[in-house]
């Protein structure tokens, strides 16, 4: 499938532009090479270090700029598209840039990719897309729509376009878990928002995974969801103390400014149309235009009838069950 491929990491400095070079320079996949694209030279200078592997081609730029995505897009195959930013409060307090960066980047991104034919492109969004209330869930979901807009109209045999969304990916850079992690090696508190908060748990191979599933399975538009089990906070912040056996206190700071108490990966909206394919959901895209007569007296009296899929309703992980999946992290393996 990617044997004398090229592949495009857009900000591929990050936990999953690692993850994914560990899965394919791990395994005997025979890909031409990987092209790691992002705006921090610092990280791209320890990747080399540690991989030292002449298939990463590294490529200083920046999704914002059209000039240096079409600098790097020449005989590119397939796209992994992570650059983003991603932290609640940052895209909070600067949602403009979370516009710049989410979506406008996405679409230069995009764009770029068409031009260049590339034959397909998978998109990675987030939960909190689903029924946005933050800035950053916002832009994604912005993202997510202007993907399905770019492929809509493309002829057959052209860039496809698919989509992944996906909740909380454990120990990735900027998560709770390395914060829990200081924090009990500085001695501190473990600070949660809300005990009753809920989070989906997936590991960076479960992303990578996702991502995969969708590149091989995926029609112009689609978005792919993983099913995944969900703790607590109050669970996750017991279970990393138990594993570390650590006997400092857990502290109730309240809930920070744009954060959901659960998290939803399928809307009610879009389990009326999801295909439920064993481990995963497929919701293929909307394929209306805009002649609304055609559709004006066509409805679809089920809204009332199915439940979202989100972080409440999953299945539940406790301590113990918390502490299994932790033990497949590189921080907490013997």
């Amino acid at each position: 499938m990617f044997k004398d491929k090229t592949l495009l990491i857009t900000g591929g400095t990050g936990s999953f532009g690692n993850a994914v070079l560990d899965r394919f320079l791990g395994e005997d996949i025979d890909i031409k090479e990987i092209r790691i694209f992002s705006r921090d030279e610092k990280k791209q200078e320890d990747m080399r270090i540690k991989y030292k592997n002449d298939k990463i081609k590294f490529y200083i730029g920046d999704v914002r700029d059209i000039r240096s995505v079409n600098d790097v897009m020449e005989g590119v195959d397939y796209i992994f598209h992570a650059a983003a930013l991603k932290q609640v409060p940052s895209c909070e307090f600067f949602p403009i840039q979370a516009v710049r960066t989410n979506v406008l980047g996405t679409e230069n991104v995009l764009q770029s990719a068409i031009n260049y034919n590339v034959k397909k492109v998978i998109v990675l969004s987030t939960d909190k897309a689903a029924y946005p209330i933050n800035a950053m869930g916002m832009s994604k979901a912005m993202m997510e729509k202007v993907a399905v807009a770019k492929g809509r109209d493309l002829a057959e045999g052209r860039t496809v376009i698919c989509r992944t969304r996906y909740g909380n990916v454990m120990a990735s850079r900027g998560s709770v878990i390395p914060l829990f992690l200081d924090q009990i090696a500085n001695g501190k508190p473990l600070s949660i928002t809300n005990p009753d908060m809920t989070r989906f748990m997936m590991t960076l191979e479960d992303a990578v995974e996702l991502v995969l599933y969708a590149f091989k399975n995926g029609r112009q538009g689609d978005l792919f969801v993983q099913k995944a089990p969900a703790a607590t906070i109050d669970v996750l912040a017991k279970a990393i103390k138990e594993l570390k056996q650590s006997d400092v206190k857990i502290q109730n700071i309240g809930t920070r400014h744009g954060e959901k108490l659960y998290e939803v990966l399928v809307t009610k909206e879009e389990m009326l149309c999801a295909e439920d394919e064993g481990d995963y959901f497929c919701i293929p895209t909307d394929s209306r235009n805009l002649n609304y007569q055609k559709f004006e007296n066509i409805g679809n009296d089920n809204l009332s009838r199915v439940d979202e899929y989100n972080s409440h309703n999953t299945t539940r992980l406790d301590v113990e069950g918390m502490k299994t999946l932790l033990k497949k992290l590189e921080q907490f393996k013997a």
